[in-house]
């Protein structure tokens, strides 16, 4: 449960920037100097689902030169899975029962019984983007592992501390903004063609992301099947790309820090990389080989 959150952003905002997003370097680790720093932070983009989370040399090297490790949220705040499971539930008494119809309820109700061993009507109250994220490591044929999860070893490992971009209640707040009909319709989506179009989506994100194509992984997903979403990506992910940049800047002027956020967030015109440059740093890819 700890990482559902953290799932569900990065497969929705991978789906809804712009394809005329500013073709960049194939490289998911990248080094931000200059505009004062007195040494190098990186920045690294996560998938956070994925059959192989091993850490590559590159990265192992950069989390070697840093003393701390900046995730989308504080993963390792004891409080957290609390919090999560607070902000999960739809208010004033909605149902899904409530915002679709019997066919669409049944063939949800279907899937989660196939696929998850219970049925939706337990979790009803549940909102619909949660309930999407139950299913997402369903969508890949092997156990599911996370970059999170090694990036958070490591920083026992060396004894660090790790911080957060932003809060788990600014995550859930996002959530707030979209209608629960609209969140809804992707379950539907899903539950009628039993998760065929996800899973080849995500194969295919998958090799675009061992690729290290940041730009492509934007782009990939990008289509009508995830148009409920489209008209929300200023909250999904342009707003919350604005909203690190003085938080990055923060971290990286007192300590060199190592920056850990979903791929979705780095390419584009309202992407890290790009509002990074703007801000005056110097921000170029780093290649295994360096």
């Amino acid at each position: 449960m700890k990482y559902l959150l953290s799932i569900l952003v990065i497969a929705i905002t991978t789906t809804t920037t712009s394809l005329l997003a500013q073709k960049l370097e194939n490289s998911t680790l990248w080094k931000i100097e200059g505009s004062g720093l007195n040494k190098a932070s990186y920045l690294f983009g996560t998938i956070h689902i994925t059959c192989d989370a091993t850490l590559e040399n590159d990265v192992i090297k950069a989390l070697d030169e840093t003393k701390q490790i900046v995730l989308e949220i504080d993963m390792d705040d004891p409080d957290m899975q609390d919090k999560m499971m607070k902000g999960m539930y739809m208010k004033d008494g909605k149902t899904l029962k409530s915002i679709v119809n019997d066919e669409d309820y049944q063939a949800i109700d279907s899937l989660f019984i196939s696929k998850m061993g219970i049925s939706v009507k337990m979790i009803e109250n549940v909102k619909p983007f949660f309930l999407t994220s139950m299913l997402y490591p369903k969508f890949i044929d092997c156990p599911m592992e996370s970059f999170e999860a090694e990036l958070m070893k490591v920083a026992k490992e060396q004894n660090e501390e790790i911080f957060g971009l932003e809060t788990i209640d600014d995550q859930i707040n996002v959530f707030e903004v979209i209608p629960y009909e609209d969140q809804v319709k992707d379950l539907v989506r899903t539950a009628k063609d039993n998760m065929a179009y996800d899973k080849a989506k995500f194969a295919k994100l998958l090799s675009i992301y061992k690729d290290e194509n940041i730009t492509d992984m934007l782009n990939i997903m990008n289509d009508d099947n995830y148009s409920s979403v489209a008209e929300y990506q200023d909250e999904l992910l342009d707003n919350r790309n604005i909203n690190w940049i003085p938080k990055i800047k923060e971290y990286a002027e007192k300590q060199a820090t190592f920056f850990g956020v979903g791929a979705g967030h780095l390419a584009g015109e309202n992407g890290v990389i790009n509002l990074l440059r703007q801000a005056g740093y110097t921000v170029t890819a780093v290649r295994d080989s360096e």
